[in-house]
């Protein structure tokens, strides 16, 4: 069963940093593509990036493109996401998921993946 646990959430000031982590389990990590989702109040589920199997493409909306950076670790079955500059915006419950910004619904909607608990990101002075 393909699990994940993200943490690292918390109250910012605007401008501000956080970082973010995943665990996951229950398949082959390092085979497959991540991305980090994200649920502001109110709205639906937005894609923030996704990163590749080896950590060399990463891909980021543009709302987060210059501010966001992302690694992984294969070796224990993680994803980081760093967080900078951060604005009101980003206000969200911060998810990841397995799959890249075109796969990461069908994984979660035909393959069974639950996205976690998330981790709450406020960011507000």
């Amino acid at each position: 069963q393909v699990q994940f646990v993200e943490s690292g959430g918390g109250l910012v000031q605007p401008g501000g940093s956080l970082r973010l982590s995943c665990a996951a389990s229950g398949f082959i990590f390092s085979s497959y593509w991540l991305s980090w989702v994200r649920q502001a109040p109110g709205k639906g589920l937005e894609w923030v990036l996704d990163i590749d199997t080896g950590a060399d493409i990463i891909h980021y909306a543009d709302s987060v493109k210059g501010r966001f950076a992302a690694s992984r670790d294969n070796a224990k079955n993680t994803l980081s996401l760093q967080m900078n500059s951060l604005k009101p915006e980003d206000t969200a419950v911060y998810y990841c998921a397995r799959g890249n910004r075109f796969s990461w619904e069908y994984y979660k909607n035909n393959m069974g993946d639950q996205l976690g608990q998330g981790t709450q990101v406020t960011v507000s002075s």
